[in-house]
């Protein structure tokens, strides 16, 4: 469907529809997923932090790097890991060459939870699913030259 039916809006130009269109889209993407992850008790933030986690393995990372790595780049990280450290998903201990730093690492809940939860990253493929493999290579292209 058009955004200008979606919305029942009028745009001043292209570029200001395209920019309503992407927030438009991108809201509707992103509530679809939180629904999938609220069904496990995570917030995007807190899902964030795991999945980035799990893909270092057993090696621990600091507070800032996972603030680096975070998509939403206004996230409280501390906070958030701190909701983790509560929920048992992830552990924070001192590192033992500077202890300023803490280390941070995923724990076996936190690793089982993600396999449980394999089926949301399933559901978040499928929310691109009227894209061709080749369109969303171009979307990728165009929000990429976006950023620059």
């Amino acid at each position: 469907m058009k955004i200008e039916d979606e919305i029942d809006g009028r745009f001043r130009n292209e570029y200001h529809k395209g920019l309503i269109n992407l927030i438009y889209t991108t809201n509707q993407l992103h509530h679809d997923f939180l629904l999938s992850l609220k069904k496990h008790g995570l917030t995007s933030q807190q899902y964030n932090i795991l999945k980035v986690l799990r893909g270092f393995g057993k090696q621990p990372r600091s507070i800032e790097f996972l603030r680096y790595r975070m998509l939403d780049k206004n996230s409280d990280v501390s906070r958030v890991v701190d909701n983790l450290v509560s929920k048992g998903l992830i552990e924070r201990k001192e590192n033992k060459s500077d202890r300023r730093q803490k280390d941070i690492s995923i724990t076996k809940k936190g690793l089982d939870l993600l396999k449980k939860m394999d089926e949301c990253e399933k559901n978040a493929d499928s929310l691109l699913k009227n894209l061709s493999e080749e369109e969303c290579r171009q979307l990728n292209a165009l929000l990429d030259k976006i950023r620059d």
